[in-house]
């Protein structure tokens, strides 16, 4: 009864740049009201006397993620990631980080890529988009790229994305070396996820590490539950981290390698060491390094350097986590400020654990110097956001041949602006920015009804060859889409048809994903 009388109790805050100008408080106050009930519902709808839920109102979930860093040595992607990303694997991730270095970055490539999505995005991108993933956000810094796909059900989960990059190359001037990173919330706990690229060659182990503190300290993001990269519940750092093998030669270490005995070789690798002695390194967790190392290898093959340098084999490629500390004793906590409090008590409300299912390396790719990582976790975590911020959907039939008209609802107080519009995609589609169409919500605003708003859509936005779509509404404040609608038919012109200008059978949307499976 206290969760229920808690739900109840204080109404949130009104929709801010409100729905119209002439907005009242009972407005924002029906608003926020209907968002408790909704919450109210939901946890009643969850009741299972047979688990913790029943005690706890609470409602657990547990997302895959599939994560990959790979230092690609300026090449262009190889014809077929299915192994990279496990496409074939019965259980599909609702998650994928990507994270390279070294992606091709000469003056007139790197122009187009600011035009135009660099050749791995795109491979990437065209992989996954079929599959019911979408591109949430992405960061490059010349070399290094980070890419955040979602599946679709839990694009408007995502909110509060951020991105940052730290430069650390010729003395912090050059971003052949650094760090991007990626934060957001997901279902309410904030994640972040950092792609480093750190100082090469063996002897400087302790300016890698100078160099990843620098990063941690530096990047600094807007708001003030997470403003840097520590305050986030869950971090990762990957990437080509570059720590070496030290002491052991290297006929003992291939000797190693060829035997699989991996676990002679990880007291000298570097960052082992170096975690002895360095408090923020102990924070991080890794997984055990069952695979042989991925550095450094002839192109083009599995056979490691062969050239006159002969480096010595190493696990520069890594992934790392860190789960923010749990509260410490009620004895403890008399020092903590009033913030942290309310952070270890929503900590406690919301639990987040993490469980690594698999770190590997894929020998399969060769077109490298490096051989890329993954790593799959999974996430038991409890969500704090249950419903999306906005309902919205097509109403009525949609063609070219006549105008037509969104409907969408906010579900809960939102900081609404002029600036939102809603996307007409079609099914399959790949990122934000890849809409058909898209309305501004304001100016295209022909009524409201209280908490019903119908949106107006010119026939003439409207593609002439249909296709399956589905309505997103971006939140320009939020930056992130908060809202999608159910997948539904937009129809082929009809006056086109007739007056020549199609041929019949042309559907210029081409259905990639069924509508009835989207949000299976």
């Amino acid at each position: 009864m206290d969760e229920i009388s808690r739900l109840l109790g204080t109404i949130g805050r009104d929709r801010s740049d409100s729905l119209c100008s002439g907005d009242t408080q009972s407005t924002g106050s029906k608003l926020a009201l209907r968002h408790r009930l909704n919450q109210l519902m939901t946890c009643v709808d969850d009741l299972d006397p047979k688990n913790e839920c029943y005690t706890h109102f609470s409602f657990f979930h547990a997302p895959r993620l599939h994560m990959v860093t790979w230092n690609v040595a300026t090449v262009d992607p190889p014809d077929d990631v299915s192994l990279l990303l496990h496409l074939n694997s019965p259980k599909s991730p609702d998650l994928y980080v990507i994270g390279l270095q070294e992606v091709y970055s000469g003056p007139l490539r790197f122009l187009s890529d600011t035009v135009f999505d660099d050749p791995w995005s795109h491979m990437f991108m065209s992989t996954l988009a079929p599959r019911k993933y979408v591109k949430v956000s992405s960061i490059r810094m010349q070399g290094l790229l980070l890419l955040f796909f979602s599946k679709m059900e839990h694009v408007p989960f995502i909110r509060d994305i951020q991105a940052q990059y730290t430069r650390t190359g010729i003395f912090g001037y050059w971003g052949n070396k650094g760090g991007v990173s990626i934060r957001l919330s997901f279902y309410g706990h904030l994640l972040c996820f950092l792609n480093c690229h750190l100082a090469a060659h063996m002897k400087y182990a302790t300016e890698r590490v100078d160099e990843f503190e620098y990063i941690m300290d530096t990047q600094i993001f807007d708001g003030k539950k997470a403003p840097r990269i520590a305050d986030h519940r869950l971090v990762f750092w990957f990437g080509d981290l570059n720590f070496r093998i030290q002491d052991h030669g290297m006929h003992f270490v291939r000797s190693c390698i060829n035997n699989q005995t991996y676990n002679l070789l990880w007291s000298k690798d570097q960052l082992t060491m170096m975690k002895k002695k360095e408090q923020r390194l102990q924070e991080f967790e890794e997984g055990p390094l069952d695979f042989q190392p991925t550095y450094k290898f002839d192109l083009n093959s599995d056979t490691y350097d062969s050239s006159g340098k002969k480096r010595k084999p190493a696990w520069t490629d890594r992934i790392l986590w860190r789960l923010r500390p749990k509260a410490p004793p009620p004895d403890e906590q008399d020092g903590l400020d009033a913030k942290k409090v309310r952070q270890l008590e929503e900590d406690e409300e919301y639990p987040l654990k993490i469980r690594q299912d698999l770190y590997t390396s894929n020998m399969e790719y060769c077109v490298s110097d490096h051989k890329p990582v993954m790593g799959v976790f999974t996430l038991e975590l409890r969500k704090m956001n249950r419903t999306p911020l906005v309902r919205l959907q097509a109403e009525g039939d949609w063609s070219a041949d006549i105008d037509a008209m969104v409907l969408y609802s906010p579900l809960q107080p939102f900081p609404s602006s002029t600036w939102d519009w809603i996307g007409l995609y079609k099914v399959g589609f790949t990122s934000v920015s890849d809409y058909i169409t898209y309305t501004w919500v304001k100016d295209d605003e022909v009524a409201f009804n209280e908490e019903i708003i119908q949106v107006y859509v010119g026939k003439e936005e409207i593609p002439v060859r249909g296709g399956e779509c589905v309505l997103c509404y971006y939140s320009n404040t939020l930056q992130c889409i908060i809202g999608i609608s159910e997948p539904f038919k937009v129809h082929e012109s009809k006056v086109a048809i007739e007056e020549g200008l199609l041929p019949e059978r042309i559907n210029g949307l081409d259905k990639t994903i069924a509508s009835d499976d989207l949000f299976k």
